[in-house]
């Protein structure tokens, strides 16, 4: 997946960076290449690969350190919604940002 420099521009405008063509050209450059990058890691079979909780876990045999699935805190949701200008049925009320 190869970017253009309208990509780069379009990218940059929505980040809201001002970059000189030289930046655009060197951003062009390094994305392209991390894209390329990103499409030899997709190229390597990982099917008989098991997934690691920890890179630790490469190295070295580790132990998950469990705890036990218990409620530790009060409901506070009514002392923690009484500041909140709008709530109903438990929820924050917003005013509605995307037509």
């Amino acid at each position: 997946m190869a970017l253009t420099p309208l990509d780069v521009s379009r990218i940059a405008h929505l980040a809201r960076l001002a970059l000189t063509p030289a930046e655009e050209a060197a951003m062009l450059e390094q994305l392209n290449s991390f894209f390329a990058i990103v499409e030899q890691m997709g190229a390597v079979d990982t099917a008989a690969i098991e997934p690691l909780y920890t890179p630790l876990a490469a190295v070295e045999a580790v132990r998950l350190r469990l705890r036990d699935d218990v409620v530790t805190e009060p409901d506070r949701r009514d002392a923690n919604q009484a500041s909140a200008p709008a709530v109903e049925g438990g929820l924050y009320l917003v005013p509605r940002v995307i037509e």
